[in-house]
């Protein structure tokens, strides 16, 4: 188990690709903080049967990522509970339309809290204990950084801060801390109704070069090689998206 011991926070860890990334870090060793705002039957499934096959290695944390006052704390009783903290994983995400004119400062709010204010200051509260650890932090990001997804206006404006907030605090915590990212393509249909449609989906698939959509263990496996087999990558974006990224 190459990541036995180490000490792993996971925010919106509780279901979809968020909980394959805690089965295959916990598959390798991690003991795991898991974070969630509002899915707490689908965090105690999963506790429960991580649980299961190893007592005591997996902690639950609820929160908003939009109440500030939050993020320290979910830094601070991973420490509390595990002694250390080894790996940030930022994968929380609020996803939804915001096409032009109808925009509204909430959905700025919301959008930008979540998916680049959030990952933003945890990495902030984190830095201390992983300079100790020599550890490092995983962003997810999106392929639609640079093929934005159209009526999406404010996620696409989010997620491209959050690849370059990637990049620059590769730059601003080198040498002690890597700072990397996973850009997922066609993993999971969203869930909102406009996603159910089945020429859409039938489209996005046709234009993957591998013809199938990829599984969250996709992007789990990418976040696991981060984490324990790249010691001397830091300030990149792994895109896995059956190559989709290259025939839009």
């Amino acid at each position: 188990m190459t990541l036995k011991n180490k000490v792993i926070l996971v925010t919106g860890g509780a279901k979809r690709v968020g909980a394959a990334i805690c089965c295959k870090l916990h598959a390798q060793g991690a003991n795991l903080m898991v974070h969630y705002r509002s899915s707490q039957n689908d965090a105690q499934m999963l506790r429960q049967t991580l649980e299961q096959m190893r007592p005591d290695s997996v902690e639950l944390v609820q929160a908003d990522l939009l109440e500030m006052e939050r993020i320290p704390g979910l830094i601070e009783e991973t420490v509390r509970r595990f002694g250390k903290l080894d790996a940030l994983v930022n994968n929380a995400s609020s996803f939804f339309p915001t096409p032009i004119g109808q925009l509204t400062e909430q959905a700025w709010v919301d959008l930008i809290g979540s998916n680049l204010k959030a990952p933003l200051f945890l990495s902030q509260a984190a830095v201390p204990y992983l300079e100790k650890q020599h550890g490092c932090i995983v962003n997810i990001v999106d392929i639609h950084v640079e093929h934005p997804l159209k009526n999406y206006v404010i996620y696409n404006a989010a997620k491209g801060g959050l690849a370059a907030l990637t990049r620059s605090l590769a730059l601003e915590l080198a040498p002690f801390i890597r700072v990397n990212g996973v850009a997922p393509g066609p993993i999971m249909w969203p869930e909102h109704e406009e996603w159910i449609d089945q020429s859409l989906r039938k489209e996005i698939i046709d234009r993957t070069l591998l013809k199938r959509m990829g599984e969250p263990e996709d992007i789990a496996k990418a976040v696991y090689f981060l984490i324990a087999d790249a010691p001397f990558i830091t300030g990149q974006i792994i895109v896995v998206d059956g190559g989709r990224s290259i025939n839009l």
